[in-house]
Formats: C-alpha cells, structure tokens, sequence
C-alpha cells in the first residue's frame, strides 16, 4: 500500500515557501495526494524532526521513510508527472552526487543563514529593547 507523501519544509522562508507553492499546485492539478507541512504547522515533531533541523533542509516522507536534502526533492519529483524527467536526471550518477553537494554544502547552508537573519529581525521588531 501506498502511504501518502508528506513533504516538510520551512515555510518561513519565501524562496522556499514559493518553491513548494509551486509543488502544491502541480500536485492538486494531477490529482496527486500529497501533503505539504510548514514549519508554521509545527507538525515536524510528529516525524522526529526538531524545528531546527526542519528549517535546515528540504524533506520528504515516502512510505514511512524520511527523506532529506536532495533525496527528498528526487523522491517528490519522482511522483509529479512534470518533473519525473528531473527526478531521473538528478539521480543520474555524478550528476547525484554533484547536487548533493551543492544543495548540501550551498544552498541549505545559505537558505537557513537567511532563516536566522529572518527570525533575529523578527525578534528585535518584536522585542525593541533587544540588542540589534
């Protein structure tokens, strides 16, 4: 049996949250059952994920099996009919490890230092007594 695919992902982060909007739509256009949960949801923990390392990367449950980083994205991709080519592509050998290093060692790092700088404006605005 199939189980339902739960992507989690940090919809605090615009670039993000874009991304997987874009996801949602394709989804629902094919009929597709899968469940999107924001960091905003505070669902992570039902999967053993702290806040923390929910924000620190893409993930995807499949069949009970948590998936993370670019693992995640193929397996996703794998299940859309539009973006089953890229599934294939990324997963080709070289070309795998090639985005997982880039999406390890680049754009997670990136996108979760914006995350902080995010949350630290967030804090002082609503905290203005808090150093800047």
């Amino acid at each position: 049996m199939h189980e339902k695919t739960t992507v989690i992902y940090n919809d605090t982060c615009p670039i993000c949250s874009r991304e997987v909007d874009g996801y949602r739509r394709m989804t629902a256009q094919d009929g597709l059952d899968v469940a999107f949960c924001g960091l905003s949801d505070g669902t992570q923990a039902e999967h053993g994920l702290t806040k923390d390392a929910a924000a620190r990367r893409f993930h995807v449950i499949q069949n009970g099996v948590l998936l993370s980083g670019m693992p995640a994205f193929a397996a996703l991709w794998q299940e859309m009919p539009r973006l089953r080519w890229l599934a294939w592509l990324v997963r080709r050998p070289g070309l795998r490890q090639l985005t997982g290093v880039l999406y390890d060692h680049a754009m997670a790092p990136l996108l979760y230092r914006m995350h902080l700088r995010r949350q630290r404006r967030q804090e002082s605005v609503s905290d203005p007594a808090a150093p800047r």
